[in-house]
């Protein structure tokens, strides 16, 4: 707990960080970085580039500070946090270092204005979280027998272009089989070696196949490079990664999953985008653990040319006769309706399902303003906060808190 002493600095943080915690974090990576370049193998530097990563911190500055005093908002983002680090290997050894940086960032950009007892406060409070985050972080690596920034070797059996933009890798390990459990939802690291293994990155994607298949299959969606660093691990996938090739992956890790996948309670899948990928993974699980399962998936997509994954629609269909399928587009050109219902326009389902989704558990999963805007209809109609869930990364995670 926060100390008395400290607890009025962190309050009065609150207005300043809403105003300065970009120009905090900005200089925070570029010192820390500078410092130690080799932290650049963690971080997604195609998100440094863009101002993501830098904004993402920022949020969680400010969610932090705003509500410190309510543990119980914190707790879910504090699971999320260290689902992502252990994701990308991170140890207690690198909590010194961050806050060595963030709070001379801190000092920095505030200048006189951060005394010595709002550094030590700032430093109190940092410590009170960064030694939760090292706790669960154990925990997690225990749990799921991982040692931190562990990879295993991974062979493509497959590679299948699902549409346009998407294709769809399915990887064993060296001697053919499932390279480990997971939960549908969740997602794995995977990493791309640059400059003769000098240099590397990390990227997370979503398994996108039943828990119960011999392989993970990983579905992943081209980037468009808007420099050197964006898109260059999706189009290294797309363009370079064949079948019989090796890659360097992580174990599954992630709080957002289906649990448990059989149940007699109904099941509501609402993606959008590639946000389609965790849900496919609750799907085809249902489809070959409860086939019987009353499931209403929905998806939402540019039109039926940027409809990813159909034939597992379809085959979730021929197996499953309690689901109902719904897909909106933006333009209905090329649309058959061969899979489900097909409508133009923003997604619906309130309307559509709306008895149905008063006693479902529901999932979404897509870009933030479609998953703010589909929460918001289904609390206007009445559905428990309590039973919506969304995979978030980055800032989105916060909007909540903000």
């Amino acid at each position: 707990m926060l100390s008395a002493s400290a607890r009025p600095y962190i309050d009065a943080s609150v207005p300043v960080l809403r105003e300065h915690s970009l120009d905090i974090t900005k200089v925070f990576y570029a010192n820390m970085l500078g410092a130690h370049p080799e932290l650049k193998n963690l971080f997604n530097m195609g998100n440094q580039a863009s101002g993501v990563q830098q904004q993402s911190l920022a949020s969680a500055l400010f969610a932090y500070a705003a509500n410190i005093a309510n543990p119980a908002a914190l707790a879910p983002v504090v699971t999320r946090i260290v689902h992502k680090h252990a994701a990308v290997g991170l140890t207690a050894a690198h909590y010194p270092i961050v806050a060595e940086h963030l709070l001379g960032a801190i000092k920095q950009v505030l200048g006189d204005a951060a005394s010595d007892d709002l550094l030590s406060a700032w430093g109190e409070a940092y410590w009170l979280l960064a030694n939760l985050l090292i706790e669960e972080e154990k925990k997690l690596y225990a749990a799921t027998a991982t040692t931190p920034g562990a990879l295993k070797t991974l062979k493509v059996v497959r590679k299948v272009f699902e549409s346009e933009h998407i294709a769809s890798f399915y990887l064993q390990t060296e001697d053919g089989q499932r390279p480990g459990d997971f939960q549908p939802g969740q997602y794995i690291s995977v990493e791309m070696q640059f400059d003769g293994g000098q240099r590397r990155q990390l990227r997370q994607y979503s398994l996108s196949d039943s828990q119960a298949a011999p392989w993970w299959r990983i579905s992943v969606k081209r980037e468009q490079a808007q420099d050197q660093l964006q898109g260059q691990v999706s189009n290294w996938l797309h363009d370079e990664v064949e079948v019989s090739a090796s890659i360097q992956a992580t174990p599954a890790f992630g709080d957002f999953m289906l649990t448990p996948v059989v149940s007699e309670r109904p099941l509501v899948l609402l993606s959008a985008g590639v946000g389609i990928t965790p849900m496919l993974s609750m799907l085809n699980s249902v489809r070959d653990l409860a086939p019987q399962r009353q499931v209403y998936f929905a998806h939402a997509a540019r039109s039926p040319a940027w409809q990813a994954h159909s034939l597992d629609l379809q085959e979730a269909r021929n197996r499953m006769s309690a689901l109902e399928i719904a897909l909106f587009y933006e333009s209905l050109e090329g649309a058959h309706g061969s899979i489900g219902g097909v409508y133009q326009g923003r997604m619906d389902v309130c309307t559509l399902w709306a008895e149905a989704l008063l006693h479902a558990d529901i999932y979404l999963c897509g870009p933030l303003g479609f998953m703010q805007a589909q929460r918001q209809q289904l609390l206007e109609a009445g559905v428990a906060a309590e039973r919506i869930q969304r995979e978030v990364f980055g800032p989105d995670l916060l909007d909540h808190l903000l």
